[in-house]
């Protein structure tokens, strides 16, 4: 397997031994750690030091120290685990089952493993578009816990860190990776079925979507003509729309599922797991009924609750969502 050497450049900076703050042991693993540093792409904005091991950026304490990349945008030197501190209750709530919490720390470690890039400047950003990361403010006592019970741990699949990916709830069946962007699906992240979600509030919904925000929307697809309705064009091997139809007076427009489900809004359209869409309503809208939130690849966090509460280890939650991984310990 792939060390900690895969993150190249990143270990010629060690991250300064973080303060703990509200710690709920008597030994912090950031004092201890040895890592390499994570860098995290912070952007624009004032920063500066407020101790050997930790900085101000916009008003806002993160461990670790920074750098000021050319463009003048900041750069967070963070040791990995403390990096997870903040992580895991931002996507995930603290209050969720001990195993759960488990099973999100070392998803999250995976996944800044499998992304660092020696040839940027940075390895992730602070954002949903990798992982949310807040510093100091978001560190809860069960996020430092989850991620001290894990330290180190990595999924890994035939010796190498295992492709990751999570999203909030599958609606009762993940995605394949293939299926949702493309390619070839990593063994991993070829689609489960999951029976674990159906607490999430977002495991069955329904919306209303006017045809005239259709036609607004579209307008360039559509030459200006206007939508009469809406239909599904098919289907993956999890259920979830391929392609939708807008039909109009002088024929239909395929329009990619993932491409209307962005320009309409990711919660206007929770996701492309649609069960139905009716037919024109005397108000002009259509009613789309569906099931979950997200992309729906990888560990549904609703499914992990579930399963988590119903007595299962983070391992076990793991090997469900990830099936033919292993635990290893980096």
């Amino acid at each position: 397997m792939r060390r900690l050497h895969f993150l190249g450049a990143l270990g010629a900076a060690l991250v300064a031994p973080g303060r703990s703050f509200a710690r709920d042991t008597d030994v912090d693993p950031s004092v201890l750690s040895q890592r390499p540093a994570l860098r995290v792409l912070l952007g624009r904005g004032v920063a500066r030091p407020v101790s050997s091991q930790e900085f101000l950026f916009n008003g806002r304490a993160y461990r670790g120290s920074f750098t000021q990349l050319g463009d003048g945008q900041i750069v967070n030197l963070v040791d990995i685990e403390s990096y997870l501190y903040s992580v895991v209750t931002r996507e995930m709530p603290p209050s969720w089952p001990v195993a759960a919490l488990q099973a999100q720390a070392i998803c999250a470690r995976s996944y800044v493993l499998q992304r660092s890039n020696p040839q940027r400047a940075y390895d992730v950003l602070p954002s949903e578009a990798d992982q949310v990361y807040r510093g100091l403010i978001s560190e809860t006592a069960a996020s430092r816990t989850a991620v001290m019970a894990t330290t180190g741990d990595v999924l890994q699949l035939n010796g190498h860190f295992a492709a990751v990916a999570y999203s909030s709830c599958c609606g009762g069946r993940t995605e394949s990776a293939g299926d949702a962007w493309g390619g070839h699906a990593p063994a991993d992240l070829g689609g489960v079925t999951c029976g674990y979600c159906t607490d999430s509030p977002w495991y069955r919904w329904s919306r209303s979507i006017r045809l005239a925000d259709l036609t607004s929307t579209f307008a360039s697809e559509l030459d200006a003509q206007v939508v009469q309705n809406l239909t599904i064009g098919g289907t993956d091997s999890s259920g979830r729309a391929r392609t939708f139809s807008l039909k109009t007076a002088v024929g239909s427009q395929e329009i990619q599922a993932s491409h209307l489900r962005l320009r309409l809004g990711t919660r206007v359209l929770p996701s492309l797991l649609v069960h139905s869409i009716s037919q024109p309503q005397a108000d002009g809208t259509v009613l789309i009924e569906g099931g979950g939130l997200g992309h729906g690849v990888g560990l549904c966090q609703w499914g992990a609750r579930g399963l988590a509460r119903a007595g299962a280890s983070a391992l076990t939650i793991l090997s469900w969502y990830f099936p033919g991984t292993t635990t290893a310990h980096e």
